[in-house]
C-alpha cells in the first residue's frame, strides 16, 4: 500500500532580547541554576508583569520578513496547567488574537524544486523553566530531577506551520531556512545546542490520494536538524506499521532520544480547551500602529533570499553556492570578507563551503570561532593566484594557520612552501625523472594517445615526489609535454 506522510511544524524561537518578557531577570546563557529568576518570573503575590517591548518589536520584524499579517491589536492570556518547571502553575502565551497571523516560507529543495510552506501564525509567550533528569539521585539511589528556572520568563515567539510538508526533507529544509530567516534579522542568536530553536514535529499518514488528515503525533523539543529528519523518519515507520497491522494511531505527544535513535509516548495529547485559556488580567492588549510597523520594516536587513539573489549576480556563483552561502547571515560576512582580501569570489566560495566548512563541522564550531580569519584566508587565495603555493600545498598552509601557527605568509615562509617555478631548475629534475625512468619514458612514446593520458601521471608523480609536492604544476605538465615527445 502507498502512503503519504503529512507534516507540521510549532517553532519555539527564543528571542534575543537582553531582559525577560515580562520582567528585568536577565536572559543570559549558562549562569548558575536559579540565579535568574525574579518574584516576577515566579508570580508571587504582590507582583506585575510589564511587556518588554524589544519583544514584541523582534515578533514584528518577523512577521514582516515572511510578509505576513501584523494584528495591530494582539492579547495575552493565560495557559494553565501543571509541570515542574511552569512555576507559575500557567503559562502566559496568546491563542485567540496572536501577534502575527498568515504568512509563508518559500524553501528550495535538494533537486532544486521550490515550494511554499505556509505559516497558519506565530505568537508570544513566556518559556518555561528546564527539567534536568540526569545527574540528581537520592542516598539510596533513587532518580531524582532537579529544576532550573533561570529560563523561565524568557521570551519566545512561537511559530505555527500549515500541515503543508510532505516528507523529512521538505521539513528539514524549512527549518533551515527559518533558521536562516531569524538569524539574518538579528531575533534569535540561532544557537540549537542551547535551546533558542526547539522544534515540535506534528506527524500524520494517509493512504496516497486521500484529502482526509490521519490521527497526528506530536514529537517535542528536538533541537538539531539531524535529530529532526530521524524522528520524523522513524515516527513515519512506526506509524505505516502500526496501521497495517491493523492498529490504529492515538493522538499523543512523543519524545525521541537521538542518542539511542529510539522514541517513546510522553503523554496523551491535549486540546486547546483542555488548558483552560482565559484573556491574563494583568496584561494590557498590545496596540501596533501603521507607524510602528513601517519604522520596524526600514529596519530590517538584507534577507536571505534576497542575499542568494545578490550573491548570483554580483559574484557569479551557482544558485547552489549563493543558497550556501546567503544561508546563514555570519557565513556570508565572513564569504564577502573574504572576497574583499582576495579579489576572486569562485575561490573564495569554494574554500569557504568547502575546507572551512568542514574543519568548523569537525570541531562542532561556528564561523565566528573559526582560528582563520577571513583576512587570512584571503590572502592565503592570494598566495594561489599569484602562483606562490599550489593549491595543494595550500590545505598544508589552511591547516597551520587553523593550529595558529600564523598568517599564511609567515607559515609559508617558515615551512618553506613556496613553489618552486624556475623553469631551469624543474628542466633538471624533469630530465632526471626521464632518466631514471628509460623504460616507462620509451612506452609513453610509443603509446597511443589514449593509453599516454594514463601514464602521464605517473611522470607527474615522481616529479612531484622529488619536489616534495612544490613543483609548479601547469609548469611541470607543460614541460614534461615538451621532454617525453
Amino acid at each position: 500500500m502507498s502512503w503519504e506522510t503529512v507534516i507540521g511544524l510549532e517553532i519555539h524561537v527564543q528571542l534575543s532580547t537582553q531582559s525577560k518578557i515580562f520582567s528585568g531577570s536577565s536572559t543570559a546563557f549558562g549562569a548558575e541554576p536559579n540565579s535568574q529568576a525574579s518574584l516576577v518570573d515566579l508570580a508571587m503575590p504582590g507582583t506585575l508583569p510589564v511587556t518588554n517591548l524589544e519583544a514584541i518589536r523582534k515578533a514584528v520584524k518577523f512577521g514582516l520578513a515572511i510578509d505576513a499579517q501584523i494584528a495591530k491589536r494582539s492579547v495575552f492570556e493565560r495557559k494553565n496547567y501543571f509541570y515542574p518547571d511552569l512555576p507559575k502553575g500557567y503559562q502566559t502565551t496568546q491563542l485567540a488574537e496572536p501577534i502575527v497571523g498568515a504568512g509563508a516560507v518559500e524553501i528550495q529543495l535538494e533537486d532544486g524544486t521550490r515550494k511554499t510552506v505556509r505559516i497558519h501564525h506565530a505568537h508570544l509567550e513566556e518559556d518555561a523553566g528546564k527539567s534536568l533528569h540526569e545527574a540528581f539521585f537520592d542516598e539510596n539511589g533513587h532518580g531524582m530531577t532537579g529544576i532550573d528556572l533561570n529560563r523561565a520568563g524568557t521570551p519566545l515567539i512561537e511559530i505555527v506551520t500549515e500541515p503543508d510538508m510532505r516528507s523529512a526533507e521538505e521539513a528539514v529544509a524549512f527549518a533551515r531556512k527559518l533558521h536562516s530567516l531569524v538569524t539574518s534579522i538579528g531575533i534569535c542568536d540561532g544557537h540549537m545546542a542551547q535551546g533558542s530553536m526547539r522544534f515540535d514535529v506534528n506527524v500524520s499518514v494517509r493512504k496516497k490520494g486521500d484529502d482526509t488528515l490521519g490521527t497526528r503525533t506530536e514529537t517535542k523539543n528536538l533541537n538539531s536538524f539531524k535529530f529532526m529528519e530521524a524522528a520524523i523518519k522513524l515516527e513515519v515507520e512506526r506509524q505505516i506499521d502500526l496501521i497495517e497491522d491493523g492498529g490504529k494511531v492515538v493522538q499523543e505527544t512523543r519524545l525521541y532520544n537521538g542518542d539511542t535513535h529510539t522514541a517513546r509516548s510522553m503523554r496523551s495529547k491535549e486540546d486547546a480547551n483542555d488548558y483552560r485559556y482565559f484573556p491574563c488580567p494583568d496584561l494590557l492588549p498590545v496596540i501596533i500602529t501603521d507607524e510602528d510597523i513601517e519604522a520596524l520594516r526600514a529596519e530590517l536587513p538584507e534577507l536571505p533570499d534576497a542575499r542568494q539573489a545578490r550573491f548570483i549576480d554580483q559574484y557569479g556563483l551557482s544558485d547552489y553556492d549563493a543558497g550556501i552561502l546567503a544561508g546563514d547571515r555570519a557565513v556570508a560576512d565572513y564569504f564577502e570578507a573574504v572576497v574583499t582580501a582576495s579579489g576572486d569570489a569562485k575561490l573564495s566560495a569554494n574554500w569557504v563551503t568547502g575546507d572551512v566548512a568542514a574543519r568548523l563541522n569537525a570541531a562542532d564550531i561556528g564561523i565566528d570561532q573559526c582560528p582563520v580569519s577571513a583576512v587570512h584566508l584571503g590572502q592565503m587565495i592570494q598566495r594561489i593566484l599569484d602562483g606562490t603555493i599550489s593549491s595543494k600545498i595550500a590545505k598544508q598552509v589552511f591547516d597551520a594557520c587553523w593550529n595558529g601557527e600564523g598568517s599564511p605568509d609567515q607559515v609559508i615562509e617558515a615551512r618553506g612552501l613556496k613553489q618552486m617555478s624556475d623553469s631551469g631548475e624543474l628542466e633538471k629534475i624533469i630530465d632526471q625523472v626521464i632518466h631514471d625512468n628509460t623504460a616507462q619514458a620509451e612506452a609513453f612514446r610509443a603509446a597511443d594517445e589514449g593509453k599516454q593520458k594514463k601514464m602521464f601521471g605517473f611522470f607527474v608523480g615522481q616529479v612531484m615526489k622529488l619536489t616534495q609536492g612544490k613543483a609548479n604544476p601547469q609548469q611541470v605538465n607543460a614541460l614534461l609535454q615538451e621532454r617525453l615527445k
